[in-house]
């Protein structure tokens, strides 16, 4: 069974307050829900390197994906923003490979303010297997 957005979004809140976030101190929460009901949750890891910093989606999205997960149905992600916090471009490109374009990606700030979006919306003309034939 299905969880509503704001189930999601409340798991994603949750996951944010792990996040590790020294030098941007924009601490981000995410929680992946799969086709079969399991949640995975994740949060921003920063490092001095920057470069080497990763997403809250992308630990989140990893982190099913260590588990054996593979048939992903939406994804949440919250942050404290002045708007509901959209994904970056890296963690779009990764949303859209795994997820599909018909994914849902629920967007939220700590206000309860949030939106929900299909990821072809979030990410139009996203590189593909398409072109690695």
């Amino acid at each position: 069974m299905s969880l509503e957005p704001k189930q999601l979004i409340e798991l994603a809140r949750t996951a944010r307050e792990n996040a590790v976030a020294p030098y941007s101190h924009f601490q981000v929460g995410s929680a992946v829900e799969c086709a079969d009901g399991r949640v995975f949750t994740g949060c921003n890891v920063e490092n001095s390197t920057y470069g080497l910093s990763i997403c809250a989606e992308r630990v989140a999205i990893f982190k099913a994906i260590s588990e054996g997960a593979r048939d992903f149905a939406r994804i949440a992600v919250v942050a404290a923003a002045r708007e509901p916090v959209r994904p970056c471009g890296a963690c779009r490109q990764v949303i859209s490979d795994l997820f599909g374009a018909d994914a849902e990606v629920t967007m939220a700030d700590l206000q309860g303010n949030f939106e929900t979006m299909q990821v072809r919306d979030l990410l139009p003309l996203p590189f593909n297997r398409s072109f690695l034939y």
